[in-house]
């Protein structure tokens, strides 16, 4: 059974973070559940008839968005199709949209995301025309510092999810965190992206706050 106050104070949280990342230049959205979410993605954020790449995210597993990018109603650079995925990525850096879960938030309105490839981190920095970031509850910390170790502290899950060959998919543990050098080709921390705010392109970006547990 749902616990009545958690998500009291989930939706609490998440709406004074949606007024925080609107004073930073966000178009910042509150949604109850998943579903809500996912309606409002599609019925008033992502206009039908353009071009959308997508960074990996179990957030948006979660949301099931594949169907929808499916449907022919958008021009969609699918990672997941078995194509080349390296120019796929490519690809994504010049959509209209580009659609994506994210790591860790702060209540100062700051986004944090770790990246192997990078090419997750550089669309979210610049290249497609906007951003779309779909995030539940517990990616919300309140300091940078706490989002930065978050994203390390889950990185171990990302290696796993992504059938990475790295010391931490195998034990849970960071390699370094264990006093080891981590060198692994397949390392996920690879590319830090701190986004502080979003004025310089007013209505670039978008977030969709849901207050539920989603993704990592």
């Amino acid at each position: 059974m749902e616990n009545k106050y958690r998500k009291w104070f989930g939706e609490q949280r998440c709406k004074q973070a949606v007024k925080i990342f609107t004073e930073k230049g966000w178009k910042a959205h509150y949604a109850e559940t998943r579903e809500d979410a996912r309606k409002l993605l599609f019925e008033t954020v992502i206009p039908k008839n353009v071009s959308i790449g997508l960074g990996g995210s179990e957030t948006l597993a979660a949301m099931d968005v594949l169907p929808a990018l499916r449907s022919g109603d958008y021009q969609f650079f699918d990672r997941y199709n078995g194509g080349d995925h390296f120019e796929i990525c490519r690809d994504s850096l010049m959509a209209d949209y580009f659609l994506t879960g994210a790591n860790a938030l702060t209540m100062n309105g700051e986004m944090v995301n770790l990246d192997c490839s990078g090419s997750r981190v550089a669309a979210m920095a610049y290249g497609p025309r906007y951003i779309v970031v779909v995030a539940g509850v517990n990616k919300i910390t309140d300091t940078l510092e706490e989002a930065v170790s978050r994203v390390h502290s889950i990185a171990p899950m990302n290696c796993r999810r992504n059938q990475h060959k790295t010391y931490c998919a195998e034990t849970g543990i960071c390699a370094e965190k264990n006093g080891l050098e981590c060198n692994d080709p397949q390392r996920m921390c690879n590319h830090l992206l701190v986004t502080f705010n979003t004025r310089k392109f007013a209505g670039k970006y978008t977030i969709i706050l849901v207050n539920e547990d989603l993704g990592f």
